[in-house]
């Protein structure tokens, strides 16, 4: 089972207190969604927190890294990103067309006040933890 709701690698945790506090809270609530998603996926024993490109970003064995952030240059707002070489953004426009806000091929964005959709981003969620058993399958199996 999966229980990574204190942080595990000092690094990653020193990130997140680096962010300003307003969306350092938006932040962990991602955090948080990953981590709760990857305790319901059924088979999934494992998810690795670390950094990459210097952001918090979560992998699994059978999965495609997801990466949480927040850049300087856009300072009211913060993004959950996918490897843009992946279906997956491809895929939540076609399903999610209105719901979220898209950069390209790589990310879903947030604006700092906006509510987020839990139960589609977790479907997001869910299909990058799960990637690799469901990229053959016509939109990802939704």
């Amino acid at each position: 089972m999966i229980d990574m709701s204190a942080f595990e690698n000092t690094k990653v945790e020193e990130v997140f207190e680096q962010y300003p506090k307003h969306i350092q809270s938006r932040l962990l609530i991602l955090r948080q969604l990953i981590l709760d998603t990857a305790i319901e996926i059924e088979g999934l024993d494992h998810v690795d927190e670390t950094l990459k490109w210097g952001e918090p970003s979560y992998i699994t064995k059978k999965g495609s890294t997801i990466r949480i952030g927040w850049k300087q240059s856009s300072p009211d707002q913060y993004a959950m990103y996918f490897n843009c070489n992946t279906m997956l953004v491809d895929t939540f426009k076609e399903v999610y067309t209105d719901l979220f806000n898209y950069e390209g091929k790589r990310a879903i964005v947030f604006a700092e006040n906006d509510e987020i959709p839990v139960n589609e981003l977790k479907q997001c969620i869910a299909l990058a933890l799960t990637y690799h058993t469901r990229k053959h399958l016509p939109m990802l199996g939704i």
